[in-house]
C-alpha cells in the first residue's frame, strides 16, 4: 500500500481522449459526492475550435507544491509521493493556491468557498474508457528523495 502513495495522476495519451468527461464525472461522483463535473478536480477541455485536441488540466503531483507554500492557513499540506492534501476546516478561501498552481490543477468551489484538489486516488483512471489517464510512480519523488541523501 505504501507504494500506491507514491503514484500520481498522469495524462499518458491525450490523443485517445474524445472528451466524454467520464473521468470528470467519476471524480465528482466518487470523491466529492456530486453529479456535476464542476465538482471535479480533473478538467478536460478543447484546446480550441472543433478541430482542437483535448487537454487535461490535472494536478501533476509536485514534490514541493507551490500551492501548499502559499497556503498560510495550513489547509494544503504536502502529500507523500507528490501533490497535496486539503484540510477543509483550515481553509479560509483566499484562493492563493489557485494562482500558485502553474498547471491550473486546482479548481475553486464557489459553493463551498474551498479549492477542489486532486486526491491522487485514481477514481478518474478507473472510469476512463480510453485509457488516457494513468496512475504512475512519481519519478520526481525519487529524484528528490535521492537528492536528500546526496546533500
Amino acid at each position: 500500500m505504501e507504494k500506491d502513495r507514491n503514484k500520481v495522476l498522469r495524462a499518458v495519451d491525450m490523443s485517445k481522449c474524445i472528451g466524454c468527461c467520464s473521468c470528470m464525472l467519476a471524480c465528482a461522483r466518487n470523491v466529492h459526492g456530486d453529479y456535476s463535473p464542476v465538482k471535479s478536480a480533473v478538467r478536460i477541455h478543447s484546446s480550441g475550435g472543433f478541430q482542437g485536441r483535448f487537454v487535461a488540466n490535472i494536478c501533476r503531483g509536485c514534490i514541493r507544491p507551490a500551492c501548499a507554500e502559499v497556503c498560510h492557513s495550513g489547509a494544503l499540506n504536502e502529500r507523500s509521493g507528490g501533490g497535496v492534501k486539503l484540510v477543509k476546516e483550515k481553509c479560509i478561501g483566499c484562493r492563493k493556491c489557485i494562482g500558485a498552481c502553474s498547471v491550473q490543477g486546482i479548481i475553486f468551489d464557489e459553493q463551498e468557498n474551498k479549492p477542489i484538489v486532486c486526491l491522487q486516488c485514481g477514481s478518474c483512471v478507473k472510469n476512463c474508457p480510453h485509457n488516457v489517464l494513468s496512475m504512475e510512480v512519481n519519478n520526481n519523488f525519487y529524484e528528490e528523495f535521492n537528492k536528500s541523501f546526496d546533500d
